[in-house]
């Protein structure tokens, strides 16, 4: 039985979303074709009607990521908000729901062009972002707010990576969040004198 072109779309979109939350939470090796599909409620056999390759499914699951997490960036009232939210315990606990920069930049850098494309697309427009945030919000001189922003997203991801790659237990894990969040609100104060 054929489906309309619609549901085809809708089918597709499940797909995707699933696999955007597998990839954060399982890497891009982590998790199979197989078991994304049947996460999206679908069976194996139907993987190649919608996608050319596994990494064709990636970075269209890592741009959903990133735009998702664009969405969240744009919903915190403020910069210090965002960092506050972003370099916590219950973001450390849910890389599937949370980040891609900080969950897959290890894996992305051993993907095809594709996917490394997609990563840097959404890590650009992370920067961006934070950027913009740090120019109209805290009124970091534009000639500096590149660069701060680079150091402060970088801060961000790097902390929350780190952070989740060390026991729950461990010290660390909230000594990297707690010590980087510090910092960066300390480097932006700075900025903003």
């Amino acid at each position: 039985m054929r489906i309309s072109k619609e549901q085809a779309k809708a089918n597709r979109e499940k797909v995707v979303d699933a696999a955007s939350g597998l990839f954060r939470a399982h890497g891009f090796d982590g998790i199979a074709v197989v078991d994304i599909m049947k996460a999206a409620g679908f069976t194996h056999g139907g993987f190649y009607n919608h996608f050319g390759s596994k990494a064709d499914l990636s970075a269209e699951a890592l741009g959903r990521a990133f735009e998702q997490m664009s969405d969240e960036r744009d919903r915190q009232p403020d910069l210090a908000t965002l960092l506050r939210r972003y370099l916590s315990r219950p973001a450390r606990a849910a890389p599937a729901r949370t980040c891609p920069a900080a969950a897959l930049a290890g894996d992305a850098a051993r993907q095809p062009e594709q996917v490394r494309g997609a990563f840097a697309r959404g890590l650009e427009d992370m920067i961006d972002s934070i950027r913009h945030r740090l120019e109209t919000e805290d009124r970091v001189d534009p000639a500096q707010a590149p660069n701060l922003a680079l150091i402060v997203v970088t801060r961000m991801a790097g902390a929350l990576a780190l952070s989740r790659a060390v026991p729950d237990d461990h010290p660390l894990a909230q000594a990297l969040l707690d010590v980087n969040l510090d910092a960066i609100l300390a480097d932006i104060a700075a900025a903003t004198a």
